[in-house]
């Protein structure tokens, strides 16, 4: 007699974090180059896999545990990414600690997270100078040779009796007591702690640029897996990525996602356009990741006109507003190669923008910035909550997989930005008819001009377009007075002199008067933020 009963639905198979996967990759290939170090040194796949276990190992023996807390004080280190690799493995969250931030700012953000262990790489000790006096975590390490005992407030100094002892026992070298702890060769490999897709893999920031202190953001293990997994298209080669924004930000993720296709990171203490040209050629980089103001200055080096950058195969973009004009630059020297994404630390990636989907321009003269990604949503809604057309401008809205479970430890501000599972992003823009994303600016960044309100990304976008321009940023200033000025901050194209009243008349031409800035100010550099974006912050207050 037959079986009639139906079949039992297959069972989904376990979820792999991350790190598992690029461990495994790693595996595959042990004598391949993994990393090049800023010294040059080279690090194998094996090595690197090797170092990753010894040191998840070596953070379980020290007591961190499951759903703790590591907080990275790193640069563009290997020890950075061996220590968030090793930590997520060990089933702790990790936090980054940006570089830029005040003493003051990094305490809260340590002591925010719930700091378990906080671990310092060589790269960071000066801005741990200014923070030991604030700190009170339980465990603190370095990766790498500890600062000289006379050189650091966290070595325990000989001190008058009648003063308390520092709470710190001297630092040590995690990563050598890594490697130097006795450990059978088979138990390297093996994953310390089972970590799950609804297992915190992170705890972000954001820049903090208009609310004063960074917002942090806790982030599950799953969306993050999926989103590499997305990324990883097919490649005909294993990619060489060059790290020169700092591996706290996206260019994190950018290695991750190079080491889990069987490529390589080349990595950089921090941006410079020679050093990105030199490593370009030198190294015969495929992938680049560049915030658009650094894509500027690139463009604008010197040396970009004798350099061979034949071999880059894709440059990706984002965190900030691209301008078209650039971007068609961009385009003239390195072909059809650039892919950007948009979203925001609250989402992760929202909409993609191909090589091919470039000269989808919307009615301002912008770029797209993509369609909604498999498993997003969007919405523009007006200041009422209702759903608008297509082509009608408003407030960006976003369903996705991939969004924060909330803000950390704050909920109320979690409940002003999630409604039902939609994250209010704060941004203004519009879609077409064929769901092309078109953004407009931030809705905190908007200035009111004669009662209209005027985005500073499209006088960004006009002044950009002219020749004398080599970067700029927009702000509005109200001051004294009951109304907003509208300022320019301007650096010259190499070989210029900007005009303003030329500036304005060109402005006005390509957009309207409204757009056109009252205050025009020469500078020599836009500064950026932290997060390596415009800081208009900065510049109102030095300029207005």
């Amino acid at each position: 007699m037959s079986d009639l009963r139906p079949p039992r639905p297959a069972a989904d198979p376990p979820f792999v974090p991350y790190t598992h996967a690029i461990l495994s990759s790693l595996a595959r290939r042990p004598d391949q180059p993994a990393l090049l170090c800023p010294d040059r040194r080279r690090i194998t796949a094996g090595e690197l896999h090797d170092s990753v276990h010894r040191l998840a190992r070596e953070l379980i023996a020290r007591g961190v545990r499951h759903g703790q807390t590591v907080s990275l004080l790193t640069g563009n280190t290997p020890e950075a990414l061996i220590a968030r690799y090793a930590a997520n493995l060990a089933g702790a969250r990790v936090t980054p600690l940006y570089a830029g931030l005040a003493p003051d700012v990094l305490a809260h953000l340590v002591h925010l997270a719930e700091t378990e262990l906080l671990l310092v790489d060589p790269t960071r000790y000066a801005d741990l100078d200014g923070l030991a006096p604030l700190l009170r975590v339980p465990s603190l390490a370095t990766l790498g040779p500890p600062p000289t005992p006379h050189s650091h407030p966290y070595q325990r100094q000989p001190q008058p009796q009648h003063q308390p002892q520092h709470p710190y026992p001297p630092l040590d070298d995690i990563c050598a007591a890594a490697t130097e702890r006795q450990q059978p060769p088979e138990s390297i490999t093996l994953p310390p702690v089972p970590v799950g897709a609804d297992d915190d893999w992170c705890i972000r920031h954001t820049g903090g640029t208009t609310t004063g202190l960074p917002k942090s953001l806790q982030m599950k293990h799953g969306p993050y897996r999926r989103i590499l997994d997305h990324l990883c298209s097919d490649t005909d080669a294993p990619p060489r990525y060059l790290a020169c924004t700092p591996l706290t930000h996206f260019a994190g993720l950018w290695a991750d996602l190079a080491l889990l296709q069987g490529g390589s990171v080349v990595l950089q203490p921090a941006f410079d356009p020679a050093e990105v040209l030199a490593a370009i050629e030198r190294e015969r980089i495929t992938r680049l990741f560049l915030l658009p103001p650094l894509l500027h200055q690139l463009l604008d080096h010197p040396a970009l006109a004798t350099t061979d950058t034949s071999s880059v195969r894709q440059v990706a973009y984002g965190g900030s507003p691209a301008s078209a004009a650039r971007l068609r630059q961009a385009e003239g020297v390195f072909g059809k190669v650039l892919q950007s994404w948009y979203g925001q630390n609250e989402t992760l990636a929202l909409t993609e923008v191909r090589p091919e989907e470039h000269d989808r321009v919307g009615r301002h003269g912008q770029i797209t910035v993509g369609r909604a990604m498999p498993g997003v949503e969007l919405r523009i809604v007006d200041r009422h909550g209702g759903v608008l057309p297509a082509g009608r401008e408003g407030k960006i809205h976003a369903r996705t997989y991939s969004a924060m479970n909330g803000y950390w430890k704050q909920p109320e501000l979690t409940a002003r930005v999630l409604d039902d599972g939609w994250v209010r992003t704060g941004d203004i823009g519009y879609l077409d008819d064929d769901g092309y994303l078109f953004l407009a600016d931030r809705g905190d960044d908007t200035i009111t001009v004669d009662g209209a309100q005027v985005y500073p990304s499209e006088i960004e976008e006009a002044l950009l377009a002219h020749p004398a321009v080599a970067a700029c940023a927009v702000f509005g200033s109200r001051a004294h007075e009951t109304y907003e000025r509208v300022h320019a901050a301007v650096v010259p194209a190499p070989g210029h002199s900007p005009d303003a009243d030329a500036l304005r008349r060109f402005v006005a031409a390509h957009q309207s008067g409204l757009h056109v800035p009252d205050e025009f100010h020469i500078v020599q550099a836009i500064p950026l933020s932290s997060m390596l974006k415009p800081d208009k912050n900065a510049l109102r207050r030095t300029l207005t």
